[in-house]
């Protein structure tokens, strides 16, 4: 079971410490199409679009991760989408060459909740938990 991450879920990040390690199988650089926003509550939301997203493909052996993931990103499927933090869909996942990975399960946030939470976009598509130093200007604010 895949899962491509770009926030808190990436290596090196506290929730891959506290929900991946010694779970995931393999880990490697991925790209996805999208837009990336950091959200000055210090983590990271993809939107649809046709930027690029820098993050990690995380290969499971048990897919009953996706509960905990779930859980951690505010998701349940049989909520309307407007009452879940973030959607989970399955999209199509590349290398850092543009090579197709396959798809993996995603976390998306929809444009509304991004506004309403100030993100800020990121365009070059990479999150790291020290963005602000980089990113907070006025200018980038969704709008």
């Amino acid at each position: 079971m895949k899962v491509f991450v770009y926030g808190t879920l990436k290596p090196g990040e506290c929730n891959y410490l506290r929900y991946c390690e010694g779970k995931v199988v393999d880990a490697c650089p991925a790209i996805a199409r999208g837009q990336l926003f950091a959200l000055p509550i210090g983590y990271p939301a993809m939107m649809a679009g046709d930027g690029t997203v820098c993050g990690f493909l995380l290969c499971f052996a048990n897919s009953a991760i996706l509960d905990d993931l779930d859980r951690l990103e505010d998701y349940h499927p049989l909520r309307e989408p407007t009452q879940n933090e973030y959607q989970r869909q399955e999209i199509e996942i590349f290398d850092p060459h543009l090579k197709p990975l396959g798809t993996a399960w995603a976390y998306f946030m929809l444009p509304d909740r991004v506004r309403s939470l100030a993100g800020i976009w990121l365009p070059h598509g990479t999150w790291e938990n020290r963005f602000f130093a980089k990113y907070n200007s006025p200018d980038s604010f969704l709008g």
